[in-house]
This record gives C-alpha cells, sequence and structure tokens, in this order.
C-alpha cells in the first residue's frame, strides 16, 4: 500500500510539473527595427542574413538569431530586458563590426543598426522591351577596405528575388566597369517562363570582393 501511494504522489507531482510547463507564458514584447546606412535600411537577400540578440544574466546563456528581411527590416518577439545587438562577423554586404548595442525592451521596441557597406546603388530605374530589360543605375563606394567584384540584375516572378531566388541574372564582372563615376547599364533577357505574365520583378545587386553577400535595391515590379 505504502509503494502504491509513492508512485500515486510521483505521478502526481509529474502531472503538476506537466501542467506547469504548458502554462508557461511565452514573451509578448515586440523588438522591430532595420539595418540602415545613412539613415536609410540596406536591401539584402531574403533569409540571408542576421543579427545576433544576446542576454546576460541567465543560466542558459545563447543567441537568439534574427533574421533580416530583404528590405532591410527585421524583428523578434522577447521578454521585456536588457539585451546586447551585435552583427554576425562575416554575414552581411558590410564590413564587419565588432561593437554591440545595447537594447532595453519594454513593450513595443524599436532600434536602428548602422551599417558600414562597401557599396550601395542609387538612381536605378528599368525599362522593358523588345523581350528585355534594360537598367541604369549608378554604384558609389563608401568603404575602399574590398574592391567591387561584379554587379548584376536579377528577374524574378515574385518580389522575392536575389542571388539565389530568380528566373535570370546577367553579371558584369568588376573587370568589365569602365567607371564607377558613371551610370552603368545592365540588360536581361526575359525569361520564356515570364515572357506570357506580362510582369515581372527585377533587382540590382553589387558584391565587394572577399565577401558572400550581395547589397540589393528594392524589387520593383515591371509590366510589358
Amino acid at each position: 500500500m505504502i509503494r502504491f501511494r509513492n508512485i500515486v504522489v510521483l505521478l502526481s507531482l509529474l502531472a503538476t510539473a506537466a501542467c506547469e510547463k504548458d502554462n508557461y507564458e511565452p514573451p509578448t514584447s515586440m523588438l522591430t527595427g532595420r539595418v540602415v546606412y545613412d539613415g536609410q535600411p540596406v536591401s539584402v537577400r531574403s533569409g540571408g542574413v542576421e543579427l545576433e540578440l544576446w542576454q546576460h544574466g541567465y543560466e542558459l546563456f545563447s543567441k537568439i538569431p534574427v533574421y533580416i528581411n530583404q528590405d532591410g527590416s527585421f524583428s523578434a518577439r522577447l521578454f521585456d530586458g536588457d539585451y546586447k545587438l551585435v552583427l554576425l562577423r562575416g554575414n552581411g554586404p558590410w564590413a564587419d563590426n565588432t561593437d554591440s548595442i545595447d537594447v532595453r525592451v519594454n513593450g513595443a521596441t524599436t532600434v536602428d543598426v548602422p551599417v558600414d557597406p562597401y557599396f550601395i546603388i542609387s538612381g536605378e530605374s528599368y525599362q522593358a522591351s523588345g523581350g528585355t530589360v534594360t537598367a541604369t543605375f549608378s554604384v558609389d563606394q563608401v568603404n575602399s577596405n574590398r574592391p567591387l567584384e561584379r554587379v548584376a540584375i536579377y528577374l524574378g516572378q515574385t518580389t522575392i528575388v536575389d542571388q539565389n531566388n530568380n528566373a535570370a541574372r546577367v553579371d558584369l564582372a568588376a573587370a568589365d566597369v569602365p567607371d564607377l563615376s558613371q551610370p552603368l547599364t545592365l540588360q536581361a533577357a526575359i525569361p520564356a517562363s515570364l515572357a506570357n505574365k506580362g510582369y515581372l520583378f527585377a533587382r540590382i545587386g553589387v558584391k565587394a570582393a572577399g565577401v558572400a553577400e550581395y547589397l540589393y535595391t528594392q524589387p520593383q515590379k515591371i509590366t510589358f
């Protein structure tokens, strides 16, 4: 009888622990922000670039990955508290920065993360004619620590278009770029998979040598 009672007590304790675990309150505060250069969001590859959040003072000390959307925005649902926000080293079309940003989350919280890109793109325009998309744009070098490797135009069916998600792409190597002080032009043939749709999305990317990620323009819808 005593052994039976012990088993009942043990089962009751386990059930109580399980209920407590089920009643665990999830985080409710939302941290939102942008990765910016000169106050403007920096566009990247969808799901390819991330930030890290760290919170000290807890037994389990591990990073919270925060992925940057392709428009440069990010968000994370967190518990209120003090966090360190850092750039993931070697990840992103910008210079590494080991400095952290102190973030106090208390309800809805917003923070911008400044970055130092190697190149930026400006003044982009597109024209579709005769089965070809022509893009004209300017590339400016804002950090001279890495040279230009290439620029590219990407065509896709949706707004998610980049070096990994595209229906067509055309690259121009740095050796074929005569002068960054002048506007550049890239042309890409509209692929058969998009030709009958009457529209597509185009995006330009620029890559510095020795880094994995491109910096992009915002996707633009082109009708034809």
